[in-house]
């Protein structure tokens, strides 16, 4: 299969992180795979998470949302100019944030923050289901009487 792949890069607005979060999704869905909505689902709440928290920490500077599909998971990249890497923790029982990479965390299958020359780089990774093997007329072994 071949590896699919889409950058976007997004303004450093609260008013960017919508319509970039619709354009990766109606991306990803377009890549016409076995991702189901709960997968899609899944996709756009990590991209939605991940760009809020960049366009909250990078001030003026560039975001770029890459959603990669290779043959074992699908990957969502968010690199921002920001060389801070973020840390998860408790928030206050009162806060009304903090709580974006532990949502991240429970979504994932993995998930993790890099530095990269320019910043960092923030990716969680969704699995892709795995094929079954399913024995068909055409695939049956053949025997001799």
């Amino acid at each position: 299969m071949a590896v699919h792949r889409l950058d976007l890069f997004v303004p450093a607005t609260a008013q960017s992180v919508t319509a970039a979060r619709h354009q990766a999704v109606d991306g990803i869905r377009d890549w016409d795979t076995e991702l189901d909505d709960e997968a899609l689902h899944t996709a756009a709440l990590l991209i939605s998470e991940l760009l809020a928290n960049a366009v909250q920490h990078v001030g003026t500077g560039r975001i770029c949302l890459t959603s990669r599909l290779t043959t074992t998971a699908l990957r969502i990249e968010v690199s921002d100019s920001s060389s801070l890497l973020p840390v998860a923790g408790l928030p206050d029982q009162d806060a009304e944030s903090g709580r974006g990479l532990l949502l991240v965390a429970a979504l994932a299958d993995r998930h993790g923050v890099e530095p990269t020359p320019t910043g960092k780089r923030c990716w969680p990774e969704i699995s892709r289901p795995t094929p079954t093997k399913t024995e068909t007329a055409d695939s049956l072994p053949l025997t001799r009487n």
